[in-house]
């Protein structure tokens, strides 16, 4: 397993990070224990939950598989969704925030935890409050480092400037989906990480299972699979060459003799800014070929035939202005007046 640093700071993580959104649903606790203690072998130090996940379970669970080893463990959970029924069981105001960390550490059975994201963009409390609440957080020990996921460019550095104008603690981290069949990221979010020197940390990297080889191309449902059970199934993100990308996925990964979940994934991980994808499996087989991804890099044909077949359209005004470099170095050629 090969380890990255998170954007600017000097965390290092592992380049594959096991989630744990299907620890109870679908992964019971004994499963989910070998899944951790596979995690930990195969060298893996990174842990992704949120507070949502499976209302609170994924959160439990995680926590009683880490027991004894919180040390070995770089821990990520997230706040925003509703955790009950009150007006203020949601959403970023620091009411929530505060009582949202206190649950979280609880169930993890942890004093801290290393990542905390925001988890879902709040359109109905200034960044100004969220940022100054985690910011406490931080200077408290209760939380390393702080991070959003899902936020759109403009809102991304609008919040790293609040907190560059008040020296408070800034998102380190951005958490978005990505993967050969959705790439929107890299028209404004992957350069705004670039440079504000983010860390990226991607969910969904193989569509949920798409990319896995249970499917073929045309196919869009799977008996069993998220895509029967409709949950976490991004089907209306895709690219409308999802397909073809599919396709040449599963040659690739039959040429290499790799599953096609690793060839995904390791694809993810070998484009620019990336520090780390997000795994999600069920089961403890699942996991063992999802971490086979990591020590390794595709070679420099399959990866360049995966990145035409998957490449964005071009959108405007990136598009219009790519090259203009060049007309105004071609002003440098014309005869003096």
């Amino acid at each position: 397993m090969n380890y990255r640093r998170m954007g600017r700071t000097g965390l290092q993580v592992s380049e594959i990070c096991l989630g744990t959104m299907t620890f109870g649903h679908g992964t019971d606790e004994a499963e989910s224990k070998r899944m951790v203690d596979l995690a930990f072998d195969a060298g893996v130090n990174f842990f992704d939950t949120a507070d949502a996940y499976g209302s609170g379970n994924a959160e439990l669970l995680l926590g009683k598989a880490l027991k004894g080893r919180r040390r070995d463990a770089i821990v990520a959970t997230k706040f925003f969704n509703p955790m009950g029924t009150g007006p203020n069981d949601s959403g970023m105001s620091r009411v929530h925030i505060f009582q949202a960390l206190d649950d979280s550490l609880r169930r993890l059975q942890m004093e801290y935890v290393d990542i905390y994201y925001i988890h879902h963009v709040d359109t109905q409390t200034p960044l100004e409050e969220m940022l100054r609440a985690l910011d406490d957080l931080v200077g408290a020990g209760k939380v390393r480092y702080i991070a959003c996921s899902n936020y759109e460019a403009w809102r991304l550095m609008e919040a790293l400037w609040i907190s560059d104008s008040h020296d408070w603690a800034r998102f380190e981290c951005y958490q978005p989906q990505y993967s050969l069949v959705v790439r929107d990221i890299e028209e404004e979010i992957i350069p705004v990480c670039e440079l504000k020197r983010l860390g990226v940390v991607v969910w969904s990297p193989l569509a949920g299972g798409f990319l896995t080889g249970k499917y073929q191309p045309g196919q869009r449902s799977v008996a069993g699979s998220r895509s029967a059970e409709g949950w976490a199934y991004p089907q209306r993100y895709f690219a409308a060459n999802a397909d073809d990308s599919l396709a040449v996925l599963l040659e690739v990964a039959k040429e290499l003799g790799r599953s096609p979940a690793q060839v995904a994934l390791r694809w993810v991980l070998e484009q620019p800014a990336i520090t780390s994808a997000i795994i999600g499996a069920r089961t403890v087989e699942q996991a063992r070929d999802n971490f086979l991804a990591g020590g390794w890099q595709l070679p420099a044909d399959a990866l360049a035939k995966l990145n035409a077949v998957s490449r964005l359209p071009e959108r405007y005004p990136k598009a219009m202005e790519a090259n203009m470099h060049e007309r105004r170095n071609s002003a440098l050629k014309m005869p003096k007046l």
